[in-house]
């Protein structure tokens, strides 16, 4: 016996298949398996928060090579459970990878991370040349 999804109604299914491309580039096929980012431009830096609830912080992996800012991670689960007359196993493979590009006015030697809370927040120090200067007074002579 197997299971069979029927959709009865003609006008419904071909409005679908009008609509269901993805004429507007992006809004409906949108991957929700990559989390989602904040990127906050500070005076100081950058910060960059993924939402990403459930994991540890030994499961990312954050690199940087080439001014290009790479965050990933790769979870495999397997789950086996023997009774008396069935074995039943399961797997589960979890994964992503975000790259951005970084502005030259940052320092990629000092970027920092922490997880709390779900939170995968990241800091991204500007070069020193490329803070804001503070006001100075010129006298006229």
């Amino acid at each position: 016996m197997s299971i069979v999804k029927r959709n009865n109604l003609f006008f419904p299914s071909l409005m679908n298949d009008y609509f269901a491309p993805d004429w507007f580039g992006g809004a409906e096929k949108w991957n929700a398996s990559i989390p989602a980012v904040n990127i906050k431009d500070n005076e100081d830096g950058f910060e960059l928060e993924l939402a990403v609830p459930g994991m540890k912080k030994d499961d990312f992996t954050v690199e940087v090579d080439n001014d290009v800012l790479t965050i990933s991670s790769e979870i495999k689960a397997e789950n086996e459970e023997k009774k008396d007359n069935y074995t039943r196993k399961e797997f589960s493979f979890t994964s992503f990878k975000r790259a951005f590009t970084l502005p030259e006015t940052v320092d990629g030697s000092k970027i920092d991370a922490k997880y709390e809370d779900g939170i995968l927040k990241l800091t991204l120090p500007k070069k020193q040349e490329a803070l804001p200067k503070p006001k100075r007074l010129i006298s006229i002579g």
